[in-house]
């Protein structure tokens, strides 16, 4: 049986967390190369849109090689030029793609430099005196029960069964403040590859080889399991039927170009196969369809950078249509650590007294509740620093065992030490039941009245800590939830956008009704249970609405997996995490917002592109339109407002342009547009001025700069 423990500890940062420039040269070259990659036939048909463009390219190299022997409908080198800015236009539609998952690509390699290869301790028997034996990690199965001591990188996944101790999760979450875990309750759940700094565990693992949480997180990253989202369908349908349309004018002018010709007289005044080519390309709406998919996997992508996993593009663009918020209370909108906001004296005890052995007894305890306790204690009484080294103090630190901190320092002549023995002065405080346990063990009582204290801070919906003096107990401290700056604003905003805020809470309804009114949320329900959130879901969604909720626990589970976007806390437990859409790294329930936010980001960007892509077919019509039939009626040439210099040349330049509008607009596809707080008409009325006039704009001038540029060249 060994005892050697070959964990290696990983990097304090979250590889989820750093992000690469738009154009990384790390990026560039793969992308480049997938490029060409995305030329096969099997990847180009699953885009219908720019398979048309594929198979025009191929037509018209294939006319090319016609025309260099003598027989081509165009000069030989017309149909090169042409032919040759089709392929640009398959390839910038193929880099955007790769470039978008090329990012989600580093992020998983970077998550996967941070899988160290562990070997855990495996018990024969369900308790910490059993044998073990060690295991590489990657070898362990479901059911199996491992030892895991301070120092230890967590192996697997699991669910602690015995034990409590402090974990360092910043290898995942990139948050440097380690977590209690503990056997028994919503703070079970531990993720491999994490680390334990002290105590001990007993951890029973969850997950099968390669399926762990850090497994999934690359899978999900690489995209390998990304669908394209209602939406995204409806957007590619309309496109193809766009396609199918502009299909049938085109082949309906080539027949009447014929006509014309023939009936005019004009020779070579029929439109010939490589003009109506370039026709349909510029008419269909390649634009949107080139950087549809890039924008899907870059919405992926920046939920990744915000250090949340979506499980598909599908909760992410749920997210943009959500109307209705449910918002835990601890955490999300107040404060996850509760401040200390009252000293609340025993009989005979002054508060100063009290002030002063609870700061000193929080001075070992390194919670923001016990930093709290000693920054209120200064601010109300000005005591001064205390160093416990000075004191000869013995500091007791808190420990989610014993859930209490204190000194043992040397105690005052009227000790009740007995003779012969250390005079020592014990100070603790903490959970009420700590306390009395500790009261108890030394021979004291618990008065009645600071158990009714504690019973009423309690109902009110603030936390009381016990301070005791040895066997005397001194008072309470009351911690309250302190709403968070800046919430209400941000509520508020999210009105503006037609979100309705509902708080829930188990708190009482005197506790939640004042917290809602602090916050300002639209709503709130007190005293809920999991039957009641998932009913309430249900509520609003038999209305027709969407709702967002993020949970931790395993109460959350049934109300998270009836949301339309749920974000689990990955410091919560496995079942939460596992009825969840998204799992939050962090494990910061208010990034619900930001989730939103992002959402709608996707689709605002969806929404300007294909805009843009529509309005700026326009132009093409004044430079494409007149080039085809000046010569069969000459009156069209009033058409040419751009004065293109030849039918050749306006043709090559509305072509040029179609190709290299894809590659200006991948930077607005990744990054997506500016997210602002505003109603729908707002923003439909601000893009189609944005875009849609941009569209109209924009390629009137591009064309006629690249017409410059081309007459100059030939």
């Amino acid at each position: 049986m060994s005892t050697t423990n070959n964990a290696l500890p990983l990097e304090n940062a979250s590889p989820m967390k750093k992000t690469l420039p738009m154009f990384d040269r790390a990026l560039l070259k793969p992308a480049l190369i997938d490029a060409f990659r995305k030329l096969a036939p099997e990847i180009q048909w699953k885009n219908p849109v720019m398979f048309v463009v594929y198979i025009g390219s191929i037509l018209l190299t294939t006319l090319w090689v016609q025309a260099e022997t003598g027989n081509g409908d165009a000069p030989a080198g017309f149909i090169f030029a042409v032919a040759l800015w089709l392929w640009f236009t398959v390839l910038f539609a193929n880099f955007a793609e790769a470039l978008a998952e090329g990012r989600g690509k580093a992020q998983a390699s970077a998550l996967r430099g941070t899988r160290k290869r562990t070997y855990a301790k495996v018990l024969q028997e369900p308790h910490r005196d059993a044998p073990w034996y060690t295991v590489p990690s990657d070898e362990l199965s479901s059911g199996n029960v491992v030892l895991i001591e301070a120092g230890d990188t967590i192996p697997s996944d699991g669910e602690i069964i015995e034990g409590a101790a402090s974990v360092d999760e910043s290898a995942i979450t990139g948050e440097s403040a380690p977590v209690i875990r503990e056997s028994g309750g919503d703070t079970s759940s531990v993720t491999g590859g994490t680390r334990l700094l002290s105590d001990w565990l007993l951890v029973r693992v969850t997950a099968e080889p390669g399926e762990s949480f850090l497994d999934r997180m690359i899978s999900m990253v690489e995209g390998a399991t990304r669908q394209k989202t209602p939406n995204e369908i409806a957007l590619t349908i309309l496109l193809v039927g766009l396609t199918i349309v502009f299909l049938l004018v085109v082949v309906t002018l080539w027949g009447f170009s014929q006509y014309a010709a023939t009936a005019s007289g004009v020779v070579g005044g029929a439109i010939g196969i490589t003009v109506l080519v370039a026709l349909l390309v510029c008419l269909m709406p390649t634009t949107i369809a080139a950087l549809l998919s890039a924008v899907g996997v870059a919405g992926m992508s920046r939920m990744m950078q915000a250090n949340i996993i979506a499980t598909s593009g599908r909760a992410v663009e749920a997210a943009g249509d959500v109307d209705v918020l449910l918002l835990d209370k601890t955490g999300t909108i107040t404060l996850g650590s509760r401040e200390a906001t009252a000293f609340i004296p025993a009989t005979g005890v002054d508060e100063h007294t009290l002030a002063e052995a609870a700061q000193l007894a929080s001075l070992a305890d390194d919670t923001p509740e016990g930093r709290s306790v000693v920054a209120f204690a200064k601010e109300k009484f000005a005591l001064q620093g205390v160093d416990l080294e000075t004191l000869g103090a013995n500091a007791v630190p808190f420990t989610a065992e014993t859930r209490m901190s204190g000194v043992d320092l040397a105690a005052t002549a009227n000790s009740d030490s007995k003779a012969g023995e250390p005079a020592l002065r014990q100070l603790r405080k903490g959970a009420a039941s700590a306390i009395r346990a500790h009261v108890e063990g030394l021979g004291g009582s618990f008065p009645g009245e600071i158990a009714t204290v504690v019973g009423t801070v309690a109902r009110r919906g603030s936390t009381p800590l016990v301070v005791a003096d040895g066997a005397r107990v001194l008072g309470v401290v009351e911690l309250k939830d302190i709403v968070k700056d800046g919430i209400k604003e941000r509520f508020a905003e999210l009105r503006r956008m037609g979100i309705k805020t509902v708080m829930i809470t188990g708190d009482n309804p005197l506790t939640a009704a004042t917290i809602a009114a602090e916050a300002g949320v639209d709503d709130y329900k007190a005293e809920v249970t999991p039957e009641t959130k998932l009913k309430l879901i249900r509520d609003y969604q038999t209305q027709g609405r969407l709702v967002a909720m993020t949970g931790d626990g395993t109460n959350d589970a049934p109300a998270l997996a009836q949301a339309d976007v749920a974000l689990a806390m990955n410091a919560g437990t496995q079942a939460a995490k596992e009825a969840g859409n998204m799992v939050d790294l962090d494990s910061n329930p208010t990034k619900l917002v930001e989730v939103v936010e992002t959402g709608k980001q996707l689709l605002m960007t969806r929404g300007a592109l294909t805009t843009f892509s529509v309005a700026n077919d326009v132009a093409k019509y004044f430079a494409i339109l007149p080039a085809l039939f000046v010569a069969t009626y000459p009156q069209l040439g009033a058409l040419n407002i751009m004065g293109l210099s030849s039918p050749s040349s306006a043709i090559l330049s509305a072509v040029i342009f179609n190709a290299l509008i894809i590659i200006a607009l991948i930077p607005l596809a990744l990054k997506g547009v500016k997210y602002r707080a505003l109603g729908a008409a707002l923003l439909l009325r601000r893009n189609l001025w944005i875009y849609g006039v941009g569209g109209l704009f924009v390629p009137f001038v591009g064309i006629k700069l690249i017409d410059i540029v081309v007459s100059v060249m030939v």
